[in-house]
């Protein structure tokens, strides 16, 4: 995504309308120009790079689209790596360390790196040259880190990233958000829901699978405290909703004007038929965490007539739907449902075990991290209809197996 400085959008009335590139041979011929950039830089430093960039910028009034596409290019397309023979904190001790052995005059530079450019030679039994030390001094400051890596996109796909970041930019400043999700395959909104829940966003949703679903989620604005991760995370959800075939959005927004300084409110809305961002999201993924990712892997090696399903249906609660973790399936026909709460916030804490007591479902396991401060949240267990794990590390297959065998 795109920094607050590199966004740019004009304003109709409230409506706030981002900046959109079209898809031409101007804007092509300049998205080709700044990939070939970073092609040319592989195994150059960042501050290099950065050089080369500003040239192509010269006196251009589009230099801010040129460093957003260069930002998308850095930020999601390339990897720097620290290049030197020792953690540079530590190659600095020893070069000092010696330098203070002789008298600090230029002509004993040469000395004292040649001495522990062979000292290094010995210690990594490898040749260390000179030229080496003097670049691994201070290879761990950001414009000397070296671009070893460059997954090059085409030009129209960095475009449409673009397109979609200024888009997403939009949301770091929301202060409510309503997603109508019409009618779709019930995947989608699975899809969906998944990366709401990923994201960790607090949405009050309403609706069934047969009409769609209206959800609204309060933006980082509308907190007691601003959060811009929080807003980071809402901007993250928009590539996941063009996922889904049809919906539409309406957002109010708080931006600071640029001139006075002040924060003015927006609106922004935006719909699936005139909609034409592309999501750079894959259409689904197996697992939204490790902790879940650990758990299939440890039950496939069990020995149990239990069968662990990722696809589990939506299930109401009061102001929202879950979607399960897992669903456990026995030969005889006994199900449960499984979900696994591992890290998440205070807020979210509160509002999942309130709709779980609220909720009318009597097969779901609840695995809980005993990392979570669940006193701080106000979490309380009492009441609750439904089985309880607690786990500290990883969640087991035995821990589970427990629940099931005692409710045989």
């Amino acid at each position: 995504m795109l920094k607050s400085d590199l966004l740019i959008y004009k304003r109709n009335g409230e409506t706030i309308v981002p900046k959109k590139l079209g898809i031409d041979n101007y804007n092509l011929a300049t998205a080709t120009e700044i990939i070939n950039c970073f092609q040319d830089c592989i195994g150059k430093t960042q501050g290099e790079l950065d050089r080369r960039l500003l040239d192509l910028e010269g006196n251009s009034p589009d230099y801010r689209v040129k460093r957003g596409l260069a930002h998308l290019l850095r930020n999601s397309f390339s990897t720097f790596e620290i290049i030197s023979p020792l953690e540079p904190l530590v190659l600095r001790q020893r070069v000092f360390a010696q330098a203070a052995k002789t008298a600090t005059l230029p002509r004993h530079r040469s000395e004292t790196l040649e001495a522990i450019a062979h000292t290094l030679s010995n210690d990594l039994k490898r040749p260390v040259s000179r030229s080496e030390i003097e670049t691994g001094l201070y290879a761990d400051r950001q414009e000397n880190r070296i671009l070893t890596e460059f997954e090059a996109p085409i030009a129209e796909s960095l475009l449409h990233r673009y397109n979609l970041s200024q888009v997403q930019g939009s949301f770091y400043r929301a202060s409510s958000v309503v997603i109508n999700a019409h009618r779709n395959d019930p995947g989608e909104y699975k899809l969906l829901f998944r990366y709401i829940k990923l994201f960790q966003l607090m949405a009050y949703i309403e609706g069934d699978a047969d009409t769609g679903f209206t959800l609204t989620m309060d933006g980082p604005a509308s907190l007691f405290k601003a959060s811009t991760r929080y807003g980071l995370a809402l901007a993250k959800m928009i590539p996941a909703l063009l996922h889904v075939t049809r919906w539409s959005l309406q957002a109010k927004l708080q931006n600071r004007d640029q001139y006075s300084g002040n924060i003015k409110t927006g609106k922004f809305s935006l719909t699936s038929d005139r909609c034409d961002l592309v999501s750079h999201y894959p259409p689904g993924k197996p697992y939204d965490s490790m902790l879940e990712a650990s758990f299939a892997k440890s039950w496939n090696k069990a020995k149990t007539p239990w069968r662990l399903e990722r696809e589990v249906d939506l299930i109401p609660l009061p102001g929202s739907v879950m979607i399960p973790d897992f669903r456990l399936v026995h030969p005889d026909g006994r199900e449960f449902l499984l979900e696994i709460i591992g890290y998440w916030r205070p807020q979210y804490l509160q509002k999942k075990f309130y709709q779980v007591r609220n909720g009318d479902t009597d097969n779901l396991i609840l695995a809980v991290s005993e990392r979570l401060n669940l006193d701080k949240a106000g979490v309380k267990f009492t009441d609750l209809p439904n089985h309880l794990i607690w786990f500290k590390n990883k969640l087991t297959p035995k821990a589970v197996l427990e629940i099931l065998d005692r409710s045989s």
